[in-house]
């Protein structure tokens, strides 16, 4: 079984509030999700940061697109970065700035069997 981790890396650390942090119609920023959890993403969010353009471009690039499920595998220390998260077979590292730009909708426990 082969497992690819891809860490991004920014020069710069931001800090982001601790789960839960919802938003409308259920969507969380990926970096939300508790460890364990499945989602589906909805979309990526809007370049807020200078920088941010690239990143959305790197996460497309490696595969977070709408439609794919994701899974959390791991938060950092106290629940901060990075957070691991698996799609398909592949795994990555991301930091929450990064994590938080992804979308998502939580799937329940009974979609999770179907995933």
């Amino acid at each position: 079984m082969r497992i690819d981790l891809i860490l991004l890396s920014l020069p710069m650390a931001v800090e982001f509030p601790s789960p839960p942090v919802v938003l409308a119609d259920n969507l969380r920023p990926l970096h939300a999700l508790p460890r364990g959890a499945r989602g589906v993403i909805e979309h990526l969010g809007s370049p807020a940061q200078e920088g941010d353009r690239e990143v959305l471009l790197r996460l497309l690039e490696i595969g977070f697109l709408p439609g794919e499920t994701v899974r959390v595998i791991a938060h950092g220390r106290r629940g901060a970065e990075p957070v691991a998260v698996r799609i398909g077979q592949a795994t990555f590292a991301l930091r929450a700035r990064e994590a938080a730009l992804i979308r998502v909708r939580p799937l329940a426990a009974e979609q999770e069997c179907l995933a």
